[in-house]
């Protein structure tokens, strides 16, 4: 956006797609502090960041299986009767089942396996269906842009670790997904962009630290900043339609890859 031209935020909503304490609680954060109004949908909404970022940031929090098709037509049309149709919308669900993690192809019970494609890939059609039905029904803003869908994404999008099968399939076939949706809707003013982190996410616990549980304590060289990644995010939203990007790989500067 050039310097000094003004926007008016007012009737934007923001809708993200599962809710956690990292990347989810952040971007609705700087959504709200940007002046947006700003949702946030969880299976369960009893979560403490979740009445954090009600009580304090004003966001509305809503329940939601995103693997279930009724579920998440339901979300969109509560959302867009209390507050209007999500012009940014977020899907941050990367659909691992723990009790699959690790395991070997000999090992991994098939059900979970299906459970993790549901929870990860599955659920971000369906959130893209009903936020490409809405999007598409709004006049495209000065920008040329009716929407913009962010999918996060992980670096098995591109390379299948080891004993990683299932979590694989779904970040290659969410992959696909993105690709497959910016090609058929960017040309009619959805921008579409999904973001490969290559990182443990350290989000910031209540003593300040910033940790994870697979990747060691407060240090900025190997956990990725979900404060940091919700500015990507946002910066997506607002790029010009001349440079739309379509995916932004996110890693620690000292990652390897």
């Amino acid at each position: 956006m050039a310097n000094g031209e003004e926007r008016d935020d007012r009737g934007e909503i923001a809708l993200i797609v599962g809710g956690g304490p990292g990347i989810s609680a952040s971007c609705a954060r700087l959504f709200a502090a940007d002046g947006m109004q700003v949702a946030i949908a969880a299976r369960k909404v009893d979560k403490p960041v979740l009445r954090e970022l009600e009580d304090a940031h004003g966001v509305a929090c809503y329940g939601c299986d995103a693997a279930d098709p009724a579920s998440v037509a339901g979300l969109f049309a509560t959302v867009t009767q209390d507050m209007g149709a999500p012009k940014l919308v977020v899907h941050n669900i990367d659909g691992r089942v723990p009790e699959i993690f690790r395991k070997g192809i000999t090992e991994a019970e098939p059900e979970l396996a299906l459970r993790t494609i549901r929870n990860g890939a599955f659920s971000a059609f369906l959130v893209a269906q009903q936020a490409a039905q809405q999007m598409l029904a709004r006049e495209p803003d000065a920008n040329g842009l009716r929407g913009t869908i962010i999918f996060t994404n992980a670096s098995a999008a591109t390379k299948g670790y080891a004993k990683s099968g299932a979590f694989a399939m779904t970040c290659q076939a969410k992959s696909g997904l993105a690709e497959s949706l910016a090609r058929e809707l960017m040309p009619q003013g959805i921008h579409i962009a999904q973001v490969p982190i290559d990182a443990a996410i350290g989000w910031t616990r209540d003593d300040g630290s910033r940790k994870h549980a697979r990747a060691g304590g407060n240090v900025d060289d190997n956990l990725a900043d979900p404060d940091r990644i919700a500015e990507t995010y946002l910066h997506l939203h607002r790029q010009h339609r001349s440079t739309w990007a379509f995916e932004i790989v996110l890693r620690p500067w000292l990652e390897t890859w």
